[in-house]
């Protein structure tokens, strides 16, 4: 049986703007029919804040101790709230609305394409399972924490009990993009060192949840005897995943030259703006 071929492009590490930035070329040129549905993996450099496409970036971030440890700093396209990229795999997928195999609305894309998700978790040894509404403790409306992870809603996923991805999707001239973030190790301390809280006490109460619910994927493994991976490892349990959830074959290549041009522009214009970083 021949499966339909689909890109699979490997990015290393680079800026947060260039991720961000590369995402939405990507997309674009998917949208218009000058590149294949795209599978794509990418890590942090340097390690980074990104807040989503609604949130307050002054208001629920403290910009100066992000610069001040060092981190980047990027307002996603998406949704969602902040998340600390840090000793992570990231991943994309970028396809048509009108793709064959793609349900039409956002929920049922959502848990299509998470399906992928769920079996690179199954392969690193990890039990997974799709959180569904009725898990139901909805992340936006809860008590004013500004971090993802805090709890499952209806389009994340559950690994051995806790939150261990995040996931947010955009839809833009007929195509999905959808990215999000698998924690091979997680830093709370750092992470709500650089949220804004209106005192001290509601920050630890929130790292103190937090803590609770999330997890990095070696922490689960460590917890259950097994050794950590990699990030290289990661993404061959991802990249396997993707291809056996979407019934596709995935095949390595590379950004057309077009989507280089976009993406530099982008990362420069756009995403390496703080016209755009701080904009609300």
């Amino acid at each position: 049986m021949n499966h339909p071929v689909w890109r699979l492009i490997r990015s290393g590490r680079r800026s947060p703007a260039e991720n961000m930035a590369v995402d939405e070329a990507i997309l674009t040129n998917v949208s218009e029919g000058k590149a294949p549905p795209t599978v794509r993996f990418y890590g942090w450099q340097p390690a980074a804040l990104s807040v989503g496409y609604f949130q307050r970036a002054e208001e629920e971030v403290d910009i100066a101790e992000v610069l001040r440890r060092g981190l980047g700093f990027v307002r996603r396209p998406t949704g969602g709230r902040a998340v600390l990229h840090d000793n992570e795999l990231t991943y994309s997928v970028a396809v048509p609305e009108s793709h064959p195999d793609m349900p039409g609305t956002v929920s049922a894309a959502y848990r299509l394409l998470s399906e992928g998700l769920l079996a690179g978790f199954r392969r690193l040894g990890l039990d997974a399972r799709m959180a569904s509404l009725a898990d139901g403790r909805k992340t936006e409306a809860a008590a004013g924490s500004a971090a993802c992870f805090d709890s499952p809603s209806w389009y994340e996923l559950v690994v051995e009990g806790r939150k261990t991805a995040g996931s947010a999707q955009l839809r833009h001239k007929g195509s999905i993009l959808q990215h999000g973030s698998v924690p091979l190790e997680l830093d709370a301390d750092l992470l709500f060192a650089v949220l804004r809280f209106p005192d001290e006490r509601l920050r630890l109460r929130m790292k103190a949840s937090f803590a609770d619910k999330a997890a990095a994927v070696n922490d689960l493994l460590r917890r259950l005897g097994k050794p950590p991976v990699t990030a290289e490892q990661a993404e061959e349990a991802f990249a396997a995943g993707f291809a056996e959830a979407l019934g596709v074959q995935l095949v390595p290549g590379a950004l057309t030259a077009g989507e280089r041009e976009l993406a530099d522009a982008l990362a420069r214009e756009k995403y390496g703006s703080e016209a755009w970083n701080l904009r609300r």
